[in-house]
């Protein structure tokens, strides 16, 4: 097991992510804390210079679908349900959120 990050450093930490800790929860995350930093040491000990650089685990060719343009929804059926649609200007009404 690792050693437990310090009080202070857990705080500095939780202060950086906008966390309000109790004394309990700052024992609590400085030993989880202290697991994943060792558990990244070992990540980072392991022999990577003959693995192919990769954006994603499965190699089964292309992830993205070609770019397909089809048609909208038509804009009478867009309005049909909207409340308040202006559908004589064909826009929809939205409330005011500026001045």
């Amino acid at each position: 097991m690792a050693t437990p990050l310090g009080a202070d450093e857990v705080r500095r930490i939780a202060a950086l992510a906008h966390l309000a800790l109790t004394d309990d929860e700052v024992v609590l995350f400085g030993r989880q804390l202290a697991d994943i930093l060792e558990y990244v040491t070992q990540v980072q000990a392991e022999d990577t210079s003959g693995v192919t650089p990769m954006s994603h685990a499965l190699d089964d060719g292309a992830v993205e679908r070609t770019d397909v343009p089809v048609d909208g929804l038509p804009r009478a059926s867009a309005l049909a349900n909207a409340p308040e649609a202006a559908t004589e200007a064909g826009l929809f009404k939205v409330p005011r959120v500026v001045g």
